[in-house]
């Protein structure tokens, strides 16, 4: 049985004027999660939303997960590649340390804190680098969700890249129990793109909040994944 079809909007896209009313909107209009993308102007060259915005609608990632748990944050995804170029769990916030960062530590951590934690890959990582932590015989150590990026991360309003689908293919055939979600340029003219390939954590920005009826849109994509998804 493959996992259920989650829908989750982007708030990136949302109106920052109403922030709290959009995201409570969305929610009863049908949503599974919300989606807060973090950036800190280090990994990418956006800088987004901090702690507090997360504490209202609940380049070191390991740094923030302490905070954002205290937040209310349910489930944390960190790009692979900002673990393996970040500092251990263990320095302090100033420390200028290049020791790395295992992603495994890093998931560790993420649950120990209480929390679901996913992994993320932008376009140019191959999915292969996710076995070894996919099949960690530790389950503390393993993610809950795999993130792939259909586009290049860092600002909302992408083109869709389905040269990307692949990877979630090679993820779904090898985990079909295992969320796997997609992000970046999602819509009804590509969301059965990205189901048929496998995902079921369909992320979606513009294409919700900027719907002149959203809890339609969230119906129809929650539809197209479950129409390739045995239920």
């Amino acid at each position: 049985m493959s996992p259920p079809a989650i829908i989750a909007p982007s708030i990136l896209s949302a109106d920052f004027a109403t922030l709290g009313s959009e995201c409570s909107t969305k929610m009863a209009q049908g949503s599974d999660w919300l989606h807060v993308d973090i950036m800190d102007g280090h990994f990418v060259p956006n800088i987004t939303f901090g702690a507090p915005v997360v504490t209202k609608i609940r380049s070191h990632p390991h740094k923030w997960v302490k905070e954002f748990k205290n937040a209310g944050c349910d489930l944390y995804c960190f790009h692979y590649e900002a673990a393996v170029a970040s500092v251990a769990a263990t320095e302090p916030a100033d420390s200028t340390t290049t020791r790395k960062t295992s992603p495994k530590e890093l998931i560790r951590y993420i649950h120990e804190e209480g929390m679901q934690a996913g992994i993320a890959i932008k376009p140019d990582t191959p999915v292969d680098v996710l076995w070894e932590i996919l099949e960690n015989e530790n389950e503390k150590e393993r993610p809950d969700m795999v993130l792939v990026m259909t586009v290049y991360p860092g600002f909302g309003g992408q083109k869709f890249m389905a040269s990307e689908l692949p990877k979630v293919q090679a993820l779904r055939e090898r985990y079909p129990n295992l969320n796997i979600e997609v992000d970046g340029g999602l819509g009804l003219g590509t969301v059965d793109q990205a189901a048929e390939a496998g995902a079921n954590v369909i992320v979606a920005g513009s294409a919700v909040f900027g719907a002149q009826d959203p809890a339609d849109v969230i119906a129809k994509l929650r539809e197209a994944v479950n129409k390739h998804h045995k239920l």
